[in-house]
C-alpha cells in the first residue's frame, strides 16, 4: 500500500484546512436544520454574517501580524532543531500523539486563563456574548484573542518541537471540533454519554455558555474531555436544562450587539471594567 507523502500534504495545507472546515461546517449546519437542540432567538442572517465576518477579519489581521502560520513555524523549529521532540527518536505516530495531546492541554489551559485574567476576559467575552449557540459560535472570537492564541501556539510548538504534520492535524482537529461542539444539534443521549468520555460534545460544551457563573467557569475543553473530567472543571448538565438555559452575557443583550462592528468594540466600551467576570451580574450566582 502506497503511503501518503507528508511533504505533499504540507504543500496543500491551506486547501486541506479550508476543505475540512467547509465539509464539517456544512455537515453540522445541515444537522442543525434536521435535529436542532434549541430554538434560536436572533436572526440567523444577522448572526451568521457577523460571526463569519469576524473570521475574515481575524484571518486578515493575523496574517499581517504573524505572516508565518503555525504549520510553517513548526517546519522552521524542525530546521533549528528546537523542542523536546526534535531530540528523541520515537516513531512518528507516537510523536504526533504526544504533540497533539500537549497542544490540546495547552489550549484548555489557555481557555481557563481567558476566564481568569481580567484583560484576557475582556477579549474572550466576545465569544460569550453570542445570544444563540450554533456552528458559527465556534468561530466567533475577537481578532486580538486570535493573535494571542497564535502566539501561545507558537510558544508550545517551539517548546515541544511538534512536527509540521502533527501541527496540521491538530489545527484541522481543533477547528473541526470547535464547529462540532458548538453545533445546535440534538445528539442521541446514549451516543452523547459515550462520546463525552473521550471528546467534547455539543451538550458537553454548551454548559460553558450558560449565564450561571458555576457553569460558565466549567467545561473548558474543545477537543479532549479528559482535562475537565480529571481536573474538576466538569459540569455534566446545565441546571435549567439545555432547552431552557440562558446563553450569553447580560451586559451585551440586544440584537444590535450581534453586529460585527459592535462585537469588535465590546472589549473596549466605556464603563466596561477590566475585572468583569462571567456570570457576576445580579442573580447569576
Amino acid at each position: 500500500m502506497r503511503m501518503i507523502d507528508p511533504n505533499a500534504l504540507l504543500e496543500i495545507e491551506p486547501q486541506l484546512r479550508l476543505g475540512a472546515f467547509i465539509f464539517i461546517f456544512g455537515l453540522m449546519a445541515s444537522l442543525e436544520f434536521v435535529r436542532p437542540r434549541r430554538p434560536l432567538s436572533i436572526s440567523k442572517k444577522l448572526r451568521w454574517s457577523s460571526n463569519i465576518g469576524l473570521v475574515f477579519t481575524y484571518t486578515i489581521l493575523a496574517r499581517l501580524v504573524l505572516p508565518m502560520a503555525p504549520v510553517m513555524f513548526a517546519g522552521f523549529c524542525a530546521q533549528q532543531n528546537w523542542g523536546g521532540l526534535n531530540g528523541v527518536a520515537w516513531p512518528n505516530w507516537i510523536e504526533m500523539i504526544v504533540a497533539i495531546t500537549i497542544m490540546d492541554f495547552t489550549i484548555w489551559g489557555q481557555h481557563i486563563l481567558a476566564h481568569k485574567l481580567p484583560w484576557f476576559w475582556r477579549l474572550h467575552l466576545v465569544h460569550h456574548s453570542d445570544q444563540d449557540y450554533d456552528v458559527t459560535t465556534g468561530a466567533r472570537f475577537h481578532p486580538f484573542e486570535i493573535i494571542i492564541s497564535l502566539g501561545i501556539k507558537f510558544g508550545i510548538i517551539a517548546i515541544t518541537g511538534a512536527s509540521p504534520i502533527a501541527v496540521l492535524l491538530f489545527e484541522i482537529t481543533l477547528n473541526g471540533m470547535a464547529i462540532f461542539n458548538h453545533a445546535n444539534v440534538r445528539l442521541p443521549l446514549a451516543l452523547d454519554r459515550i462520546l463525552r468520555r473521550v471528546v467534547v460534545t455539543p451538550d458537553f460544551h454548551r454548559v460553558h455558555h450558560s449565564v450561571i457563573v458555576k457553569e460558565t467557569n466549567s467545561n473548558y475543553g474543545f477537543f479532549l474531555s479528559i482535562w475537565d473530567l480529571t481536573f474538576g472543571t466538569y459540569v455534566a448538565q446545565p441546571a435549567r436544562g439545555h432547552e431552557d438555559m440562558e446563553i450569553g452575557l447580560d451586559i451585551f443583550r440586544g440584537t444590535t450587539e450581534q453586529r460585527l462592528d459592535k462585537m469588535l468594540t465590546q472589549p473596549f466600551r466605556p464603563g466596561i471594567k477590566s475585572g468583569i467576570k462571567p456570570g457576576t451580574e445580579p442573580g447569576k450566582e
